[in-house]
């Protein structure tokens, strides 16, 4: 099967190409301003916001299905600029939707966990959604166009974790990089969500994708943390000192952009349509140092290209 990912150099687009080319997979990735060198997969520079470009590079593909990554995540940078992030988070899915349909092929859309308000969590697919945020309010427009467009295709209302072409995409990433060099930092204990590592993310993608699902899926963790506890487990996995992460109320700190507190998800869904379980936080913290232990991440900052 021949898989079109878009971001491809970004976090989830990355690995899931890697390990889509690992399960036996063709992959052509989409890049936009990040270019990479030496990945194992064919890479298209391409400028999603010109529907006419991304239509030339779909055609000239020729995939069997579509797998859409690319997104604007950043919170703040979204609050400076919403027609951008409408644009990115909203319009283009909707025509990614409009362009699979119209060729009769699999479509995965990325969403978040952040389309709920968080007032209390464990959330399942047909629960009321209250995004609070300019990102989170444009990733929801991005749900209803993607369907509204192509009743068929798959969203994944996602979270996650994991190394990344820059080493510094991830909470994961975040919580290693400064343990590792014993800086203190904070955690929040107000704050929940339901992370995946981002390698078991992407098999259970390449598995919603063969089984045909279609409508909304979470696809997170079935266990739910506070970000300090998720950074003292992954001190704890290293073997840091967890000492060095003060425990802190998210209020007490301005990040800007709105954010919910308890985005924690429920799996059930997707845990039943696959019949399996999908990882715990523990579970995929041993794969985040397994992976380190197999010099994964300077295998993928090694795909960093610097000629632009």
């Amino acid at each position: 099967m021949h898989l079109l990912v878009t971001g491809a150099s970004g976090l989830l687009g990355l690995n899931l190409s890697l390990l889509a080319i690992r399960e036996g997979y063709t992959v052509t990735g989409l890049v936009h301003s990040h270019g990479l060198s030496g990945v194992p997969f064919q890479q298209v520079q391409v400028d999603l916001t010109q529907e006419q470009e991304a239509l030339l590079a779909i055609q000239t593909a020729k995939p069997d299905a579509i797998i859409h990554c690319a997104a604007q995540a950043n919170l703040n940078l979204a609050e400076q600029d919403p027609q951008l992030a409408q644009r990115l988070n909203a319009e283009i899915p909707g025509f990614l939707a409009r362009t699979a349909k119209q060729h009769q092929i699999p479509l995965i859309h990325i969403s978040t966990d952040a389309v709920f308000d968080g007032e209390r969590g464990n959330y399942v697919e047909d629960d009321p959604v209250r995004p609070s945020s300019v990102y989170a309010k444009t990733k929801l427009a991005g749900e209803g166009a993607v369907l509204a467009n192509n009743p068929d295709a798959l969203v994944a209302r996602v979270v996650f974790y994991g190394w990344s072409l820059s080493g510094r995409r991830s909470l994961g990433e975040f919580f290693f990089n400064n343990l590792k060099e014993g800086t203190p930092i904070n955690g929040f204990t107000d704050t929940f969500f339901s992370p995946l590592y981002v390698e078991d993310l992407s098999k259970v993608l390449l598995d919603m994708l063969t089984s045909g699902l279609k409508g909304i899926y979470h696809v997170v963790s079935p266990e739910s943390v506070s970000k300090y506890e998720f950074g003292v487990r992954l001190a704890d996995r290293f073997g840091f000192d967890p000492g060095l992460i003060s425990p802190i109320q998210s209020l007490e700190i301005n990040r800007g952009a709105s954010r919910s507190l308890n985005l924690s998800l429920k799996p059930d869904k997707v845990q039943k349509a696959l019949g399996i379980t999908l990882p715990t936080i523990d579970a995929g913290l041993a794969q985040f140092y397994r992976r380190w232990q197999q010099g994964y991440p300077r295998q993928l900052q090694s795909y960093a290209s610097y000629e632009q």
